[in-house]
């Protein structure tokens, strides 16, 4: 069943789930509210619950409007692609052989059989992608397991919309966006071990940030750094 709450000019969607805790959560690009709640939880409750996190959500509301989007990519020569922070002019190279994707200096060279309609280049390279960040966060996470007395069962590397991974902690696995390989390393590291310490407090409260403090002390640093940085420009449908 689904409900809503007016606080001023912001509506908040409500869903009822079979949970026990609250969950609040902010879309991008335009900031829509969403909060999904127990089942039997009283409106009023959730209100107020609303109420106590109006100055979070405004934030992320302006921090999502503010946030630069990329351009619309045509996967044509000499266009601007990104690899962990860096830009590389794309160079498209036809040829009767299978597709390929390296790197030089500055460029992004991407080799396609002739004809190849975007729509192709764009998975060629999103495969591409995800092959980098996979290769990158499985060395990660033998980096961090030991340290932080964990275990991953399973990862996951999607394209996600809405956050920039995800960890379900009574089955062990994380989820990690594509787009982490087009940014700076040590944004991707932050990400990694923020997942990992879900595996060992679920919630974001003051024990998740100690861990995080302890663990990697300037994160905050980081997570600043990757929200500043351009997001994929992407057609939302609320």
């Amino acid at each position: 069943m689904s409900q809503q709450i007016q606080l001023g000019d912001i509506t908040i969607d409500v869903e009822r789930k079979p949970i026990k805790n609250i969950h609040l959560s902010v879309y991008p690009p335009a900031g829509r509210v969403r909060i999904a709640a127990p089942e039997r939880m009283e409106l009023a409750t959730i209100r107020v619950f609303a109420i106590a996190k109006l100055d979070w959500i405004k934030a992320q509301q302006r921090r999502m409007r503010a946030q630069e989007r990329e351009a619309p990519r045509e996967y044509l020569e000499r266009e601007s692609h990104y690899v962990w922070g860096q830009r590389y002019l794309l160079h498209v190279q036809e040829r009767t052989a299978p597709p390929s994707v390296s790197l030089s200096p500055t460029q992004l060279l991407l080799s396609v059989r002739p004809g190849t309609a975007e729509a192709q280049r764009q998975a060629i390279l999103e495969r591409w992608y995800r092959e980098q960040l996979r290769a990158a966060v499985t060395s990660l996470i033998a980096k961090w397991e030991p340290m932080m007395g964990v275990k991953v069962q399973r990862i996951f590397v999607q394209r996600m919309k809405t956050r920039w991974g995800s960890c379900t902690p009574s089955t062990g696995s994380i989820r990690l966006n594509t787009e982490l390989a087009k940014k700076p390393r040590e944004c991707l590291e932050y990400v990694v071990v923020h997942e990992l310490t879900h595996l060992i407090e679920p919630s974001h409260n003051r024990r998740f940030i100690s861990l995080m403090d302890q663990f990697m002390p300037h994160w905050q640093a980081y997570r600043a750094q990757l929200n500043a940085l351009p997001v994929r420009h992407e057609t939302w449908v609320d």
